[in-house]
Parts: structure tokens; C-alpha cells; sequence
């Protein structure tokens, strides 16, 4: 099995599979949907004391049991391997809808280093998403056929630090902008009353999760590439603060630009693609800070859209006993075709499903509730049904915190998870932090059908397998 070159090569690719459009875009746009400040309370203590321990467990048991997604719930049980191929199917289909949002990134990076002048709806009214769409998913495919080291880490060791300094230079440059105190007030100061809000706390979970890239298998694979001899909490804690500081950087970006403008903060999913493009515009140097913010997009999704298709071509290279050049070929030729029916939702041809694009239904679905279901199904597994002083030994012993970090992922955390999902689906309302493009719409009644629907199912196949497991 490939290995990493060194430890800050396992910290970087990590962080380069947290941090990515959910930090960048989606973390300002949810700040500025939920109240500003008030929204890092909740979120703070969504990441610290929830997601963090999840990340502990899922790269513990990644180098516990050295193999895929798929092996390592084999490992526990031969009947759960096929959870470990949910969890490949989850990362396929939502990788499918995140390359399109890459292929913007990438087009908007183009559109501003050239000057043309291109707005979103001209953009989404023409097939050029199609396009950029096939040239994400070919970069992706790429890169992930070079390995792990020449390929993934390379990849990471790069863009990682490129993204971060070009964040701080455009923070430099933001603080210089009349809108830089208010900025920062709407970032920094909380508004209490909202706390008293069960929405917003549900909703911090949800951007936390998906944020840092916890229980999709990304970091069980990538700590199955890990040296025994690294420490887990450690690298865990430095993988959750690039994460966090790079959201905050980001928001210390982007809201002086939206107040010098007197734009709204609020925006939502259209702040990345519509609000700063009309900012950036009647500012001073905006066409390169323009330029430099939608390469750290691209550069954010791609090292996300990389870690998604590893996990993917890691279990079937395993399971077939394929090349990994063979495997992510028909992967990516896959993922060609998978990806093609979400950019045509926001193309010429406006492809629907109910009369909503079929982007955000897949986002709404699979993005939401595969997400959090197949987070759910890790935890449950590897703390209820793989003895405790497994995860003990290999994190390094059984100090109270190493207690503590396990008692939460087997009780708080999927009751946190299954409190989320549960409330979306049976009140019809979607939290706007768990999509990419959804306009805080209640979700269709076909959607909240279906989600019933399998959830329902989900719970009846887990009591089957629980009693399987226990005879």
C-alpha cells in the first residue's frame, strides 16, 4: 500500500481535502445567512467538540486497519462491507455535482484574469458549464492516476500554501477597504439572542461536517496511508485549525468587500458567483483581486475533488486488483458521464427534476442526507462494534481524553447527526449550510417523500444488520 512521503505531507493532503469550497464560499455565505458572529458560537463548538473527535476516530481506524473504506468495514464485519461501497457511492455522486461548481470556479478564474465581462446567468445560459464541467473532471482523474505521493501530495504540498498566502495578501488588501470595521463587526460580534435558535445549532453540525471532510471516508483512506509513528491527536487538532482559521481568513476577506460596497452580506449561494464579481468590479486592483480569490476556489475544490475520487479508486483498485491508472480511468470515464446531468441543470438546457435543477436535488439529497447517514454509519460501527481498546491502543493509550474523544463519537455524535437529518426530512425544511446552491427554499415534497422514504429503509436495514451482527 502507498504511503505518505513524511508527516506534514499526511497533514497537508488533509487539510487540502477539509479545506475547500465549504470553507471558502460556503462558510461566508452561511455566516452571513445566520446572523454573522453569533453563527461562530455554535460552530466553534460544532468543530471542537463533536466533528474533531469524529476526525480522531475515522483516522484511527484508517491506519488501524491499513485498507479502503470497503476493507476496513470488512474488517469488522465481512456483512458490512457493502456500507464501505454506500460510502464510495456517496463520495462518487457527490463529486459528480462538486466538479460542476469546480468547472465555475475554474471558468470564473478564466473570465476575470481575461477581463470578459461575464455574469452567471449569461454563464449558466449557455453550455460553457458542460465544458468546464469535462475539464474538472479530467484534471481530477489525472492527478489521482499520479499516486498517492506524486499526485495527491504533490498536489497539496503546492496549492495548500498558495491558497493560504494568497488569502493573507488579500486580507492585507481588504483591511484597507471603508467597509473593513463593519466587516469585521458582522464577522466578529455575536448576536446572542439567536443561540437560543435549535436551527442554527443543527445547522453549525452540518457545515462542520461537511467542511472538514469527516465521515465520508477521505480520512480513513488517508490515514491508511499514515506512519504508525505519527500522532493522531495532534494531527487531527492541526488539520481542524488550518481548517478553521482558513473559514475565518476567508470571511475576513470577502464581508469588507461586500460592506465597501453596500452589498448584502446575506447573499447565500450567489455571493461567490454574483455579489463579489458586481464588488470586485468598482474597486480599486479588483480584477486581480478578483483573479487571485477565484484561484484559491479553483484551488480549494480541486484538492477536495481529488480526496473525494481517491476514495473511490482506492476500493475498487483493491477490490479488482486493477492498476490504480486502469481503475481511475474507468472511474473518471464514469464520473464524465455522472457529472454530465448536473451541469446540464444550470445550462441552456435547465435540465429539472419536480421543477428544481437537478444539481440541487442531488445537493439536497445525497450532499445532505448521504452525507450525514454515511457519518452516522461510521461512527455507529467503529465504536459500537469494534471494541474500545482497539481505538485506545492506536490513538495511544487509555488517558481520559482518549475516553472522552470515544464516548462522544459512540453517543453525542450520532445522536447530533440523527437529530439533523430527522428534522429536515420530517419538517420540510432544508438548512441552507448544507448546500452549495440552494436559495433557502422549503425542500419539494418529492425530495422530502424520498428522504422519508430511505431513512426509513436505512433504519430498518440497520436494525437487520445489528441483529446479524449479534447472532
Amino acid at each position: 500500500m502507498d504511503r505518505w512521503s513524511s508527516h506534514i505531507g499526511f497533514i497537508l493532503a488533509s487539510v487540502g481535502a477539509a479545506v475547500g469550497l465549504g470553507n471558502i464560499w460556503r462558510f461566508s455565505s452561511v455566516l452571513g445567512q445566520n446572523g454573522g458572529g453569533a453563527y461562530l458560537i455554535p460552530y466553534c463548538i460544532a468543530v471542537f467538540v463533536f466533528v474533531l473527535p469524529l476526525m480522531m476516530l475515522e483516522i484511527t481506524m484508517g491506519r488501524r486497519f491499513r485498507g479502503t473504506v470497503v476493507s476496513a468495514f470488512g474488517a469488522v464485519q465481512p456483512r458490512l462491507r457493502a456500507i464501505g461501497w454506500l460510502f464510495c457511492a456517496v463520495s462518487f455522486l457527490i463529486l459528480a455535482y462538486y466538479l460542476v461548481i469546480t468547472g465555475w470556479t475554474l471558468a470564473y478564474l478564466l473570465f476575470t484574469a481575461t477581463g470578459a465581462p461575464v455574469t452567471f446567468s449569461m454563464f449558466t445560459g449557455s453550455y460553457e458549464p458542460v465544458i468546464f464541467t469535462i475539464i474538472a473532471v479530467l484534471i481530477t482523474g489525472f492527478i489521482v492516476s499520479s499516486g498517492v505521493r506524486e499526485g495527491i501530495e504533490r498536489l497539496s504540498v503546492v496549492m495548500i500554501p498558495v491558497c493560504i498566502l494568497i488569502l493573507l495578501i488579500m486580507a492585507g488588501y481588504s483591511a484597507m477597504l471603508p467597509g473593513f470595521s463593519a466587516g469585521m463587526e458582522y464577522l466578529f460580534t455575536p448576536d446572542f439572542s439567536v443561540l437560543f435558535h435549535a436551527d442554527i445549532w443543527l445547522a453549525a453540525v452540518g457545515q462542520a461536517l461537511f467542511s472538514l471532510s469527516v465521515g465520508e471516508g477521505i480520512l480513513l483512506t488517508y490515514g491508511a496511508y499514515m506512519a504508525q509513528e505519527q500522532d493522531i491527536r495532534k494531527a487531527a487538532f492541526v488539520i481542524t485549525l488550518a481548517d478553521f482559521s482558513v473559514a475565518l481568513l476567508a470571511g475576513i476577506v470577502i464581508f469588507p468587500v461586500v460592506f465597501s460596497n453596500g452589498l448584502s452580506p446575506s447573499a447565500g449561494s450567489e455571493l461567490a458567483f454574483t455579489t463579489l464579481p458586481v464588488a470586485f468590479a468598482v474597486i480599486p486592483a479588483g480584477r486581480i483581486l478578483a483573479t487571485a480569490f477565484f484561484t484559491v476556489l479553483f484551488f480549494a475544490a480541486m484538492t477536495s475533488a481529488v480526496s473525494m475520487l481517491e476514495v473511490c479508486v482506492a476500493a475498487v483498485d483493491e477490490a479488482s486488483g486493477w492498476t490504480r491508472r486502469k481503475s481511475t480511468f474507468i472511474l473518471t470515464a464514469l464520473l464524465l458521464l455522472a457529472s454530465l446531468l448536473p451541469a446540464l441543470s444550470y445550462s441552456a438546457m435547465h435540465l429539472t427534476l419536480d421543477g428544481i435543477p437537478l444539481l440541487d436535488v442531488m445537493d439536497e439529497t445525497i450532499g445532505t442526507l448521504g452525507l450525514h447517514i454515511a457519518a452516522i454509519l461510521l461512527a455507529v460501527t467503529f465504536t459500537w462494534f469494534v471494541p474500545q481498546s482497539v481505538f485506545l491502543t492506536e490513538i495511544g493509550g487509555a488517558s481520559r481524553l482518549n475516553r472522552l474523544i470515544f464516548f462522544i463519537c459512540r453517543y453525542l455524535v450520532p445522536a447530533i447527526l440523527i437529530l439533523t437529518v430527522a428534522t429536515e426530512l420530517f419538517t420540510g425544511v432544508a438548512f441552507t449550510s448544507f448546500t452549495f446552491v440552494h436559495a433557502g427554499r422549503h425542500i419539494s415534497s418529492l425530495v422530502q417523500v424520498e428522504g422519508v422514504a430511505l431513512f426509513a429503509f436505512l433504519v430498518i436495514a440497520g436494525c437487520t444488520v445489528i441483529g446479524w451482527m449479534r447472532r
